[in-house]
């Protein structure tokens, strides 16, 4: 894939942060994540590929646009499997609170895996860790063998959780072996990313989550050095049937990175909603400017950019305006 789509990529999502943006702390969940997926799908049309959605806001039945199989790009250039979530964390932005991102990975036709809406249970950790953890294991072997590897004491290893009543089991065995704690109220892209950056001070993430957030968080992960493990949690038949139906042939085995996202490059990017562990969220100024916190990074380089942007929204002609 051609370098320059990381910028092309990241236009994207600051346009789909800008649009969610305008509904923070109204109330409104479905309105700020409609908001979001047009601004996203309008912008798509700029951008240099011909791209196929793998992962997206559901089947075409489902979801007006930005549906599983959609076509998106302008037709030239590379492609590409396109992996999205226009709103990561509805909820977030509904309620006003931390940690809500506009998100998409790209990478070569057939590489990201495409993950049925269903839940997976993840274990992801930074660069450090890769390679040494399984998922098989017990979570007290997982915690013991990460403190060994980061020479670090139990008491001094922090793992983070969504803040789920079905995590409480795996809340009760962190609390008994000793590590330090951090709920994620909602974000499961953002909170699996988090060990890979130094900064979040977070060693471990796991728990269940979505699977279509896994396989995003897999990208980024890519391209941080991180490694994520996970497993599909088919709750009954009809959910396991469409494993089946999704060409996933064992829908309860261990998913690898190469799995989930493939062995090629990888791009992928996030622009901050509101504010976050690792990205600032949309801050409006004086004279209908905006400013949006962006991250883009890219697998095959390693390279990880921070992009700062100022935006004058008159001629952001895609951003649906307040009522």
């Amino acid at each position: 894939m051609e370098r320059e789509l990381a910028l092309e990529i990241v236009r994207v999502t600051e346009l789909a942060a800008l649009s969610a943006a305008n509904w923070m702390g109204r109330g409104d969940k479905n309105q700020a994540d409609g908001a979001a997926t047009a601004a996203m799908r309008a912008m798509f049309d700029s951008v240099s590929i011909r791209g196929t959605v793998v992962i997206g806001e559901g089947e075409m039945d489902e979801a007006p646009m930005l549906y599983i199989g959609e076509k998106v790009g302008n037709g030239q250039g590379p492609e590409v499997d396109v992996a999205v979530d226009p709103l990561e964390g509805t909820e977030l932005v509904a309620r006003g609170i931390n940690n809500a991102l506009a998100v998409i990975a790209i990478a070569g036709k057939g590489n990201l895996l495409h993950a049925p809406d269903m839940y997976m249970e993840k274990l992801a950790f930074g660069p450090a860790l890769a390679g040494h953890l399984s998922l098989t294991d017990p979570l007290e072997t997982t915690l013991r063998k990460s403190a060994e590897i980061l020479k670090k004491s139990l008491n001094n290893l922090t793992v983070m959780i969504l803040d789920r009543e079905r995590h409480q089991g795996q809340i009760d065995t962190l609390r008994s072996v000793g590590v330090r704690i951090k709920l994620l109220s909602d974000g499961d892209v953002a909170g699996a990313m988090a060990p890979a950056l130094t900064e979040s001070g977070i060693d471990l993430y796991v728990g269940s989550g979505g699977a279509p957030e896994g396989v995003l968080a897999a990208a980024a992960l890519r391209c941080l050095g991180g490694e994520l493990q996970g497993r599909l949690l088919p709750a009954n038949d009809e959910e396991y049937q469409r494993c089946l139906a999704m060409g996933i042939a064992d829908p309860h085995k261990i998913l690898t990175m190469d799995d989930m996202v493939g062995n090629d490059d990888v791009i992928f990017a996030a622009t901050g909603i509101t504010p976050g562990e690792f990205l600032n969220g949309v801050r409006y100024m004086a004279d209908q400017r905006a400013e949006t916190h962006s991250i883009v990074m890219r697998a095959k380089t390693r390279t990880i950019r921070f992009i700062q942007s100022y935006h004058y929204l008159p001629n952001k002609p895609f951003i649906e305006v307040r009522p």
